[in-house]
């Protein structure tokens, strides 16, 4: 977990090798913003089953003189992804694994252009081609394989072995590689290269989008060359929560940064209405539980494309909104609760400098290994974040080509009262927001040091992986007795297998102080931790 004090930088991250290469960024001379593209473009290279530069990336970043910036670096669905082609073809939902899958475009390394474009003004200095070299490194030279990659992959394999590309990356004589195998992403290392020499925009108007296109075409993606060209990542104004222990920052649709925020903020208020409880009780956990459903129930029927809104997502931020729903909740009984789930693997990742930029960044391919399909000329794992389109026109998020797919993804960093400025999050599907309550809750409400805070044991409401059950799922190192007091108030309640889970996702967080130290931990659930200097 590594958490530390630290005078000139820190990085979070969920792989050492990222954290690190953060960290050499910071030693260089680099700000918090190239310290995190170099980081970013590392866990690609070591943590494939979790992301990949096919995938999508959302910042936030906290500039010393207080103001931050959003960057929504999602792909839009391709022009060929229309319903009447999927359905022409005998599909009644989208194809989860495959070219099918592939269906939108990959906006994660426009994202880094753009970041690295604030990196610059902000008097940054580093190449790109010094940024990029240890992910470019890792992938030439091979990567351990993790617990966590080794296991997915046997549990996956019947969904993937058949996607183009996929056993030649990611498999070992065809079978899965053992925890402790070193593999090799060779092809990704010499796009990495490129970019590096010729610009991020290559992935999208250059080389790498010509080749990364033919093999989109070859394979039967909806995504084309004119949908690479026309995608450029966007700056977005952060969703800002007013809270008794400071202010609070999530990104706007399409990602779920409203629901996170609506959770905190309708604590806050049971805090204000009701008085304080002690954590780790049935009414701590009640109450964060009961504020999820309240605010899933919104996020549900909201959040959808950011340039398709029927309403302001500010206005559910309010605090006449935040106490209305509140108020809703009944304090000693659960609200029945058979809501669907989503699903997701995603890794979070912070960095923060001395200056005081902070950020919070999440990278994703949606489900592990995303759509299992790699593009043999550049070595990119495609993600099939698409799959969350559904094919009826009348629905919140129906697939439509141009337009963005609902997004579990939501950085988020908060200015605490006392001037500290922390990013913080975590992967894990509709775990999220649930994973960010409980972490900010313990640290900023119950002074938890960091690390305490992202080792003590977490509960998910929703389906796990497994499980086609939608209760509460708790970690085995709760008492029991908590767990039969909520059975009695309602909840579907029971103990998992595992004390420190995957499922309750890899959480993190850097912190900035305000007398310029820095201190930053990853989750023990993770294989990673904090590096600075």
């Amino acid at each position: 977990m590594t958490e530390g004090a630290f005078s000139r930088g820190v990085v979070a991250a969920p792989h050492r090798a990222a954290a690190e290469a953060g960290r050499q960024m910071l030693a260089e001379g680099g700000n918090a913003i190239e310290a995190m593209i170099a980081a970013a473009a590392t866990i690609a290279a070591v943590y494939p089953h979790m992301t990949h530069v096919g995938g999508d990336g959302f910042w936030l970043i906290h500039e010393p003189g207080g103001r931050v910036h959003g960057i929504e670096a999602c792909g839009f669905a391709g022009e060929r992804a229309t319903l009447k082609a999927y359905l022409d073809k005998g599909h009644y939902e989208i194809p989860t694994r495959g070219a099918l899958a592939a269906l939108t475009v990959p906006g994660a390394i426009g994202g880094w252009r753009l970041a690295n474009a604030m990196a610059k003004a902000a008097g940054g200095k580093l190449p790109r081609t010094a940024m990029l070299e240890p992910a470019i490194r890792a992938a030439r030279e091979g990567y351990v394989v993790t617990r966590s990659q080794a296991r997915l992959t046997v549990d996956k394999l019947f969904e993937l072995k058949d996607c183009p590309g996929f056993a030649e990356t990611f498999l070992v004589d065809g079978k899965p590689p053992a925890e402790g195998a070193v593999l090799r992403q060779s092809k990704l290392a010499e796009s990495l290269e490129h970019l590096a020499r010729s610009g991020f925009q290559d992935c999208y108007r250059g080389d790498i989008a010509r080749e990364l296109a033919a093999d989109l075409e070859e394979f039967g993606s909806p995504v084309t060359r004119a949908d690479l060209q026309a995608y450029y990542a966007v700056e977005r104004t952060p969703l800002v929560l007013d809270h008794s222990l400071g202010r609070v920052f999530n990104m706007p649709p399409p990602t779920q940064g409203l629901a996170s925020l609506m959770i905190l903020g309708i604590v806050d208020r049971l805090e204000a209405l009701h008085g304080s409880v002690r954590p780790d009780t049935p009414a701590f956990v009640h109450r964060i539980v009961e504020a999820t459903k309240r605010a899933f129930m919104v996020r549900d029927r909201v959040v959808t494309d950011f340039d398709r809104l029927k309403a302001d997502p500010a206005s559910f931020l309010t605090e006449q909104a935040l106490t209305r729903e509140a108020m809703a909740i009944d304090g000693g009984r659960a609200l029945d609760w058979p809501q669907p789930a989503a699903r997701g693997d995603t890794i979070w990742m912070g960095a923060a400098d001395s200056e005081g930029r902070v950020v919070s960044y999440i990278q994703s391919i949606y489900w592990e290994f995303g759509s299992g399909m790699v593009s043999p000329r550049t070595g990119f794992l495609m993600q099939n974040r698409g799959a969350s389109f559904v094919l009826d026109p009348k629905a919140v998020n129906p697939l439509q080509p141009g337009r963005r797919p609902f997004h579990t993804l939501n950085p988020a960093l908060a200015v605490a009262a006392d001037r500290r400025v922390m990013a913080y999050g975590t992967m894990g599907g509709d775990g999220q927001p649930q994973t960010q309550a409980q972490f900010f809750e313990r640290h900023l409400r119950y002074r938890q040091g960091l690390e305490q805070a992202l080792d003590a044991p977490r509960w998910l409401l929703g389906r796990t992986w497994g499980s086609a059950l939608t209760g509460l799922r708790f970690e085995n190192r709760f008492d029991e007795r908590l767990i039969a007091d909520l059975q009695r108030m309602g909840h579907q309640a029971e103990r998992i297998e595992d004390g420190w889970s995957d499922t309750m996702g890899h959480a993190g967080a850097a912190v900035w102080h305000p007398d310029g130290s820095l201190s930053g931990a990853h989750d023990p659930r993770a294989d990673g931790g904090a590096a600075g200097l």
